[in-house]
């Protein structure tokens, strides 16, 4: 059986460290001193001991019985295969990624799409783990999310760092199991990860305009929530609700259109706007809060944008892509004869978004299942069974 991943506080950890400050420097005699200092000597080795600080446990898959594996749902092995032929690879973190507003083979774009594999390969391999509880898969996530934490530094591209998604759903389940050097040097980065964007969007002036509105703030806000809920600190939760209710009010008409779809007359960006979203409300979710039909200033929520979205997932409506689109890149990507840049939006291309949002409302499964029969192979491990 898998290791119970700790429920275990960054928040509260930060906070006991401000209280034995507090207590050692009020202490007025050099004996008050001394035993002010023995004390925070006790609590920072129980503070050591605790072996995790991940409490948001994003995926509910229970590891499998030794039964039970052998009749693994086909998703499940093809996961485990998969991680398997890559137990023995070695990370090539990068400093840096980019890919955003560049065509293949430009800068760093190529280099950039190979590593953001080892990304995903992160979480799958956490996968892997939790459903075998063969340590070999741990130390493949172990090794890869050490050298990942210790080397990249942190753009704050949302686009570019979008999936960053993996290494925080591959620490989220494996923390309680990491060795401490890693787990400190993750935690480390994890903060410095989501108070850089959380700096960044109140630093803006009110209303949010620009990509503070469109997909990259919802990007950001993805980001920003996973690692909130990962590390269950109670002030980064707040600040991500907020900005998740103002990023919809931003973005989502009362209508349930989007900004982008009015930016980029494309689905495409609809769906690229819809689908952190929901993550970020999945994370929000299994901390028992349910963002989906949370309310902006406008009347607008989450749930009215999918509801938009529907009638062309079905194919009850069609759209041709990109044809008013107001930003100049798009006409590059088309001009390149990047696929999806003309010609009829496939409604295939939202199939995760909806095993997504099915996750978070049963009413989606039917669409999703539409869509596709099955859903990404990770998905089906992590969040096998209906929304409850």
């Amino acid at each position: 059986m898998a290791r119970k991943v700790e429920t275990a506080s960054a928040g509260h950890a930060q906070s006991l460290t401000q209280l034995i400050r507090r207590g050692t420097s009020r202490a007025r005699t050099p004996r008050a001193r001394l035993a002010a200092c023995l004390v925070s000597m006790g609590l920072a080795a129980l503070s050591a001991a605790q072996p995790a600080q991940a409490a948001m446990n994003f995926c509910a898959a229970p590891a499998l019985q030794t039964s039970e594996r052998t009749n693994a749902d086909p998703g499940v092995k093809a996961l485990v295969a998969e991680v398997q032929s890559h137990v023995n690879d070695t990370p090539h973190p990068l400093a840096k990624l980019h890919t955003e507003g560049t065509l293949p083979h430009e800068g760093i774009y190529d280099q950039s799409v190979e590593a953001e594999k080892e990304l995903d390969l992160m979480r799958n391999a956490a996968l892997a783990w939790r459903a075998t509880s063969d340590d070999r898969y741990l130390k493949l996530v172990d090794r890869f999310l050490f050298a990942w934490v210790t080397t990249y530094q942190p753009s704050f591209n949302p686009i570019d760092e979008t999936h960053f998604e993996g290494l925080i759903l591959a620490y989220d389940m494996t923390a309680s199991a990491l060795p401490v050097k890693t787990r400190n040097a993750t935690m480390v980065f994890l903060n410095k990860f989501a108070n850089g964007y959380i700096q960044q969007v109140d630093a803006q002036a009110r209303p949010l305009k620009g990509t503070f509105a469109n997909n990259w703030q919802s990007h950001r806000v993805k980001l920003i929530s996973m690692i909130a809920f990962t590390l269950d600190n109670r002030k980064m939760i707040a600040t991500a609700q907020r900005m998740f209710i103002e990023h919809i009010g931003d973005n989502v008409a009362p209508d349930g259109s989007t900004l982008d779809f009015t930016e980029r007359d494309a689905l495409h960006y609809v769906t690229y706007d819809l689908q952190p979203l929901v993550t970020a409300a999945l994370a929000a979710r299994r901390h028992n809060r349910n963002w989906l039909p949370e309310r902006a200033a406008n009347g607008a929520t989450l749930a009215g944008a999918l509801d938009w979205l529907t009638p062309y997932a079905l194919g009850d409506k069609t759209h041709e892509e990109f044809v008013h689109s107001s930003v100049a890149f798009d006409a590059k990507r088309r001009e390149a004869g990047l696929p999806g840049y003309t010609g009829a939006w496939d409604p295939k291309n939202a199939a995760e978004l909806y095993h997504l949002a099915a996750r978070l409302d049963g009413r989606y499964t039917p669409v999703a299942l539409k869509l596709a029969p099955t859903p990404p192979a990770w998905l089906a491990v992590c969040l096998p069974l209906p929304a409850r």
